[in-house]
């Protein structure tokens, strides 16, 4: 007699969960179908010409128009804003990555007179809106001989994007075990050698998720390069696609500009889809562990 109501109350649980199930599988399908299907577009339209994106928008192309990419690539100088952008993203995220990764290692293993001030004085730096340091910092850059270079704008990148990563790092590497640090130490390593050696191949998963992350910051920056870099020669990719839609004027080459902005685009899905597990691996090993 008492097995009949454990049973309903079983199944009703059951059916909620299935309704639960069901609710938020079809949320995350919708989802994935309004971030997707934009990218798609983007992808079809660069392919068309100038004239089936304005009568046919949705329609599949006659065929594909390669010419786009190419007088994207050459003609708009999208090929040297990509090679600049290169430049300042990979010299950023590596200067951000070992700086970052030093920093949060110190703070997370280490016990010294002020450790939390200067670890509160990053994450104010997460809390501090960059639009308000743009004028102290143009004038600043100005008086150092930094401003429209590239390792001007690499440094102000790493800046940028210190706070964050330390603050990631810090945590990340207060979940990795202390006994093997120690033991490299009695080994006779020494800081340098245990930091580089050991601890730093084992927090491996947190430098890809973080760098990912600043990749992504980085390679889509628009407001720091537009203040600080306004010689041509330097324009990153925000810029230069900027500059293909302004320049276009009455012309409307709008299948170049949708190449281009798909050329943007490529590097950061790569990125995303050859270091995803990863990223998710980063995520959650604090939790894990």
């Amino acid at each position: 007699m008492s097995k009949a109501p454990a049973q309903d109350d079983g199944k009703k649980k059951s059916g909620e969960g299935k309704v639960l199930n069901v609710f938020s599988h079809g949320v995350l399908i919708i989802w994935a179908i309004l971030v997707v299907m934009p990218l798609l577009w983007a992808v079809m339209t660069s392919f068309k010409t100038d004239d089936s994106i304005l009568s046919t928008p949705w329609a599949l192309p006659d065929k594909l128009h390669f010419e786009n990419w190419s007088r994207a690539w050459s003609q708009a100088h999208m090929s040297e804003y990509f090679l600049n952008t290169i430049v300042v993203v990979g010299g950023s995220l590596i200067g951000t990555l070992l700086l970052g990764s030093m920093a949060a290692y110190v703070l997370a293993r280490f016990d010294f007179p002020g450790n939390r001030f200067v670890y509160y004085l990053f994450i104010g730096g997460m809390s501090f809106p960059i639009i308000l340091a743009l004028v102290p910092l143009f004038f600043v850059m100005n008086n150092m001989g930094l401003l429209n270079t590239t390792h001007g704008l690499i440094l102000v990148y790493i800046a940028y994007s210190l706070p964050f990563t330390v603050f990631f790092l810090t945590a990340f590497f207060r979940t990795l075990p202390g006994s093997v640090a120690e033991a490299a130490m009695l080994d006779g390593a020494s800081h340098t050698r245990t930091f580089f050696q050991v601890m730093l191949p084992m927090a491996k998963p947190g430098l890809i998720s973080v760098g990912i992350f600043n990749f992504l910051g980085q390679w889509n920056q628009y407001m720091l390069p537009t203040v600080l870099n306004s010689d041509p020669d330097h324009r990153v990719l925000s810029q230069g696609l900027v500059e293909l839609a302004n320049s276009q004027g009455y012309k409307g080459d709008w299948s170049g500009l949708f190449a281009g902005l798909v050329m943007a685009m490529l590097p950061v899905l790569a990125a995303y889809i050859v270091f995803q597990r990863q990223v998710v691996a980063g995520l959650t090993a604090g939790a894990v562990k």
